[in-house]
């Protein structure tokens, strides 16, 4: 089976530079694939993204060795097969408050008798190999979204769960669970980031790999010195918007600059 190159990355204590993809279209998918990510994540839960756009994306992003993740929507088995199925090597499950749903999502992600995952992976074995079925238990990579006030109150709880991987922080929905605005990229003595800082010791208590969603570079960089091992930075539409809005707005200035020296 295709090895996955960030358990290989986090066993050296080193950061995956995560992408984010939340445009459903596998041209644009490709075009991130191209720009040396570690990983690209398919975006259906907040993305406009559901399966029949996930597949192609996935066989776009195998164009290169960048490994290809998946947030689903909700933690919900068949979803979360089915993905796993065309191809994805990680799964990102959001709001997992406690236990059981750590549990039901981890399970779902593996075969027998480790989990419930039912045997079928169709473009799975195109992209891992035959014997898929031998080892994508212990290549899948499981996060799971730790985002409300009933996860914080059970981090341990959650994260001792056999067979999770990771973790990974939502700062919008954490935001909202410990009554704040949504906001990304928190500061130093804020509320959110105290949490942050909380769920990050408790990750590396139970030797789990902690992941973050962030805004900026600089502040990806600053996770990564804290200890998160894996940090996602925009997405490709907020890279498209942002691009777009800087040439525009650059062109109009030159523009409203030579028609004030015409008068």
């Amino acid at each position: 089976m295709r090895k996955n190159k960030l358990k290989q990355i986090f066993k050296e204590g080193k950061a995956v530079i995560n992408g984010w993809l939340q445009i459903p279209n596998s041209f644009s998918a490709e075009v991130m694939a191209h720009q040396g990510w570690d990983s690209l994540t398919i975006d259906m839960q907040h993305g406009l993204i559901d399966y029949s756009n996930a597949l192609p994306m996935l066989q776009a992003i195998s164009t290169t060795d960048v490994v290809p993740m998946a947030r689903v929507n909700w933690n919900e088995p068949g979803q979360i097969m089915k993905i796993l199925d065309a191809g994805a090597y990680g799964v990102i499950c959001p709001m997992v408050s406690n236990r059981e749903q750590a549990e039901k999502f981890v399970q779902a992600c593996l075969y027998p008798p480790k989990g419930y995952r039912s045997y079928g992976p169709t473009r799975g074995l195109i992209y891992s190999g035959n014997d898929y079925a031998d080892h994508a238990n212990d290549e899948i990579i499981k996060l799971a979204m730790i985002e409300t006030s009933e996860a914080l109150q059970k981090l341990d709880e959650i994260m001792s769960t056999p067979g999770l991987n990771g973790i990974y922080i939502g700062p919008a929905d954490l935001n909202l669970a410990i009554g704040q605005k949504p906001a990304f990229d928190n500061l130093e003595g804020s509320p959110a980031y105290e949490q942050i800082t909380n769920i990050l010791k408790h990750a590396k208590k139970n030797n789990l790999v902690a992941g973050i969603h962030n805004a900026t570079p600089e502040y990806a960089q600053k996770m990564i010195k804290i200890g998160f091992q894996l940090v996602t930075i925009g997405s490709d539409q907020r890279y498209m918007s942002t691009g777009a809005k800087a040439a525009v707005s650059k062109l109009k200035t030159i523009k409203s600059e030579e028609e004030s020296k015409a008068y």
